[in-house]
């Protein structure tokens, strides 16, 4: 795969970031970075980027990610420079370090930094938003039985918070033949007029489905129209398993709020996350943690000053934390936007199909992700034949394949192929499924 130069680095702008990256690493010869930065590189110079141990064949970006170097080594550069002197290198440097990160996660969403909240993690953000919403007593959130723990969860304690009902739909009787078209309209058609909230899944880390969000987003949009602010029905998508491998923005989703952790497909900083939102929808949630990045937060509290509508910055969570993880943040979303997120979804779509054509030639393995990469991302769930998926699960890690066990009622077996793996691993990981035997 060579990466189309025109395609990646067409703006100022990405170059200037590019060159900063560049820099970024203290590796003024490391070529492969080089190249993948000037346009000219490929998935090898890509996989280069990470010290994973070449033994095994790691096929769970959806978990938790090695840091590829740009990102390693800005942590380390801002961690050297807070143990030399952490008070004042905080003092100086915070506030223009977090500024930068909030503009480079707009830029990959297609908004302003400003409407970007920073956290730790998708549960951090799905916990934020939900526990958030200033929902009323009668109002109605929608949401589905397909979605994770962390939803329902966060939606339980913010319907008895506020006396709002929340209602699980199943969305599908089986994956087999279903469409995008049916998937919105098993949602629409169960709009309310007392619905404030349809709370999504972009990605389900169950089967791998990906929700058909921007059209469910159209057809709210149409819903929505005429109504006033308190009126509207908000999109809330915990987006996770689409960041970083789908190439989509903000706005192509037609969400009001997108939650996810930066430290899986997207390859950031261990312990980061974002909350991305429309200007318009931040007044409908309270803050639930002080934040320190509200410009005004402190001088609003000195005053003595009312409440001000809700920002994205006070939506960030104050406190003291691994400041040099989320600063190094932004080095992530600079590598995507060079490498492109069309190439990078293409990438993984390539990868995902011929893991699932692979699979689809075994007799004994039942495929539970949609073929369609219209309906699937990088995900990709299956059963096989007679076996306990945590049994197959080791099975494939005693041949040093990292798989994962699907955490619902009906568990699947999970690989999950990134831009950082191969053909051949793909081919591997296939020929020891293949040799699995149930036990008796």
């Amino acid at each position: 795969m060579t990466i189309d130069r025109r395609q990646l680095l067409g703006a100022a702008a990405l170059a200037a970031g590019a060159a900063a990256l560049v820099s970024c690493t203290g590796k003024d010869d490391d070529a492969g970075l080089k190249r993948l930065m000037a346009g000219d590189g490929d998935w090898a110079d890509f996989r280069a980027l990470f010290a994973i141990d070449p033994e095994w064949i790691d096929m769970s970006a959806m978990l938790l990610t090695s840091h590829p170097q740009p990102v390693a080594n800005a942590i380390a550069k801002y961690r050297e420079a807070l143990d030399n002197n952490p008070a004042i290198y905080l003092r100086d440097n915070n506030d223009r370090l977090q500024e930068g990160a909030r503009s480079a996660a707009g830029a990959y969403l297609g908004i302003a930094g400003e409407n970007i909240a920073l956290t730790d993690s998708t549960t951090q953000s799905v916990a934020l938003v939900y526990r958030g919403l200033k929902l009323k007593a009668g109002q109605d959130v929608l949401t589905t039985t397909r979605d994770y723990y962390v939803s329902h969860e966060a939606l339980r304690v913010a319907a008895d918070r506020s006396g709002a009902t929340v209602r699980k739909i199943p969305l599908y009787e089986t994956l087999d033949g279903i469409t995008a078209e049916a998937l919105a309209d098993s949602v629409i058609r169960e709009l309310k007029p007392n619905t404030r909230v349809v709370a999504m899944t972009w990605v389900h880390s169950s089967t791998g489905l990906k929700m058909p969000i921007g059209l469910i987003g159209e057809r709210l949009a149409r819903h929505n129209a005429g109504r006033g602010p308190d009126d509207r029905v908000l999109l809330c998508v915990d987006g996770v398993h689409g960041f970083g491998n789908q190439d989509a923005t903000l706005d192509s989703l037609g969400a009001d709020f997108l939650m996810a952790g930066c430290h899986k497909w997207l390859f950031g900083p261990r312990g980061t996350g974002i909350i991305a939102g429309r200007a318009d929808a931040w007044p409908a949630l309270d803050p639930t943690i002080p934040s320190f990045l509200d410009s005004d937060g402190y001088g609003r509290w000195k005053r003595d000053d009312p409440p001000v509508p809700t920002t994205a910055a006070m939506v960030t969570p104050g406190g003291f934390k691994p400041f040099e993880h989320l600063w190094s943040s932004t080095e992530a979303f600079k590598l995507h936007q060079a490498i492109g997120k069309a190439k990078i979804a293409a990438r993984t779509a390539e990868l995902a199909t011929q893991l699932k054509e692979g699979l689809t030639g075994l007799a004994n393995v039942k495929l539970r992700t949609p073929m369609s990469a219209e309906l699937s991302a990088g995900i990709v769930s299956f059963d096989i034949e007679g076996g306990n998926p945590w049994d197959v699960v080791e099975h494939l890690q005693a041949n040093k394949i990292i798989a994962s066990v699907a955490p619902y009622r009906t568990p699947h077996v999970r690989l999950t192929p990134s831009i950082r793996n191969t053909p051949d691993e793909i081919d591997k990981a296939l020929e020891i499924i293949r040799g699995f035997r149930a036990a008796a």
